[in-house]
């Protein structure tokens, strides 16, 4: 019987690929290979669950090709891991700042990753993938955004906090908490930044601006 989930596994060392193949094929998988982020774009990504990516390889990084995967309005919301010999900081961080959901550094163990690539498939099934109140709506996999039926282009900060604040009404949300959901950890961003990005937000929600609410000392939450 077909999975549920279809993994994509890119890295450019075939006898990874055929460990990890085996191994998430014995999770209950379904899982095709990739030996370079180029030959990964060539596929059907949207047939993808989760995408498993290695960082150095060939022309094209793996945190090059998570960035064309985030900007993507079909896949752009898909589970990133990144699976790398790499373990500086600075690349953990860049590959936060990417957009990966989770980074595992070689050598690992297979449990550990098999753990690790369970609780990104079901952070995903936690909200479901289109939310709606009144007259929004909100697709998370097509990454579109209307009001009573006409499309509104979001940035794609203005896009997740419109997500975040959606999946989660009638909660305030601390600066800290924001900064986690929508930058990342460990990413330095001044409060006016945030401001700024909720202000522009509720101009483009027109009515609905005024349902984001600022609690002084608090945060921002989005209040029915």
């Amino acid at each position: 019987m077909e999975s549920d989930y279809r993994i994509l596994v890119v890295d450019d060392e075939k006898a990874i690929c055929d460990v990890l193949k085996l191994n998430l094929t014995f999770e209950g998988y379904e899982v095709d290979v990739a030996y370079s982020a180029e030959d990964a774009l060539k596929r059907d990504l949207s047939r993808y669950s989760l995408f498993l990516l290695d960082v150095m390889m060939g022309e094209m990084s793996g945190f090059e090709l998570a960035a064309h995967i985030r900007a993507s309005e079909t896949v752009g919301n898909v589970p990133i891991i990144f699976c790398t010999a790499k373990s500086a900081d600075d690349d953990l961080v860049k590959g936060f700042n990417t957009g990966a959901d989770d980074y595992i550094r070689k050598p690992f163990s297979m449990k550990e990753l098999m753990a690790r690539v369970k609780n990104a498939l079901k952070r995903t099934q936690l909200t479901p993938r289109i939310v709606e109140y009144q007259g929004l709506k909100l697709d998370k996999d097509s990454r579109l955004f209307s009001i009573d039926g006409e499309k509104v282009d979001l940035t794609k900060k203005e896009f997740e906090l419109m997500k975040l604040f959606l999946t989660n009404m009638d909660r305030i949300f601390t600066r800290e908490e924001i900064l986690d959901n929508i930058w990342g950890k460990n990413i330095y961003v001044v409060d006016r930044t945030i401001d700024v990005n909720i202000n522009r937000l509720r101009k483009k929600l027109g009515v609905y601006g005024k349902n984001i609410e600022t609690k002084l000392g608090y945060g921002y939450g989005f209040f029915k």
